[in-house]
């Protein structure tokens, strides 16, 4: 009865658990809406700002911003386009270089983009940089730290509906399941569905980039230098949160025309 019960509560959970992201058209697990995500997402960016330090009045912070509001007014200009303008309104976008040698670049949900100087080397130039931006942008677009979150939960509950119906058994048969169940669930749901994050946003991104007025094709030469930077990982990619170098550049490869088409579709911004 108890194994019945929780299978039920799982599958309604599934169910009531998906909503449809405006930017994907795509029905997503996603149990947070984005009324309950910004303010803590905007407090715990306004935490990392205050403690970290901000680079201002450079080159370089000077053009993080100018590519952050270009990269804000495609992600404008293809909502409306979609006819999902309102989609935006609770967003606080905001733009800023931070000193930290860590090759990274992070956009919250709502907006907030923090870019790490120790990117730059392997941005470039502007359009590595839009590339860059462009990317973690869709992440928040398409609403993948609430689809993770969700994931996670969701994992949980399949935690404890394993042991609930494992009850009866003795403590080693429990263990063995548990540890089987902790395996499969990363190996076959989370990670692979970390992966389609990234390439979802990598789609996004190339269409934003394009939309901006930057040329989708300089992304390949992007990845190209970040392959380059990081070599190689010795982690298999299925045991991987991002897709492998040359699976990422394949995909780019692939989805550039239908980014550029679409920005001729929606306008590029001059």
């Amino acid at each position: 009865m108890k194994k019945h019960l929780l299978s039920g509560i799982f599958a309604a959970v599934l169910v009531v658990g998906c909503a449809t992201n405006p930017v994907t058209g795509k029905k997503n697990l996603n149990f947070v809406s984005n009324s309950e995500l910004f303010p803590s997402s905007f407090q715990q960016y306004s935490q990392f700002i205050s403690e970290n330090k901000v680079i201002t009045g450079t080159a370089d912070a000077k053009l993080v911003e100018a590519v952050g509001l270009k990269i804000k007014k495609a992600a404008e200009k293809y909502l409306t386009y979609l006819g999902q303008a309102q989609y935006l309104t609770d967003y606080r976008w905001e733009y800023k270089l931070v000193d930290n040698k860590e090759v990274n670049a992070w956009c919250m949900p709502g907006g907030k983009i923090v870019v790490y100087s120790g990117i730059l080397p392997v941005t470039q130039n502007e359009s590595g940089l839009a590339t860059v931006m462009g990317h973690e942008v869709s992440h928040a677009l398409a609403n993948h730290g609430a689809q993770r979150m969700s994931a996670a939960q969701l994992q949980q509950i399949g935690g404890a509906a394993l042991g609930a119906a494992t009850s009866g058994k003795s403590e080693s048969t429990q263990q063995i399941f548990a540890q089987a169940y902790g395996l499969g669930s990363e190996v076959g749901v989370m990670l692979p569905f970390s992966r389609s994050n990234e390439t979802e946003a990598d789609k996004i991104g190339l269409t934003l980039m394009a939309i901006a007025g930057y040329n989708p094709d300089d992304a390949i030469a992007f990845w190209s230098r970040m392959s380059a930077k990081s070599g190689a990982s010795g982690t298999p990619e299925f045991m991987s949160t991002h897709p492998a170098d040359a699976t990422r550049i394949a995909n780019l490869k692939s989805l550039i025309p239908e980014a550029k088409a679409t920005a001729l579709k929606v306008g590029v911004i001059r």
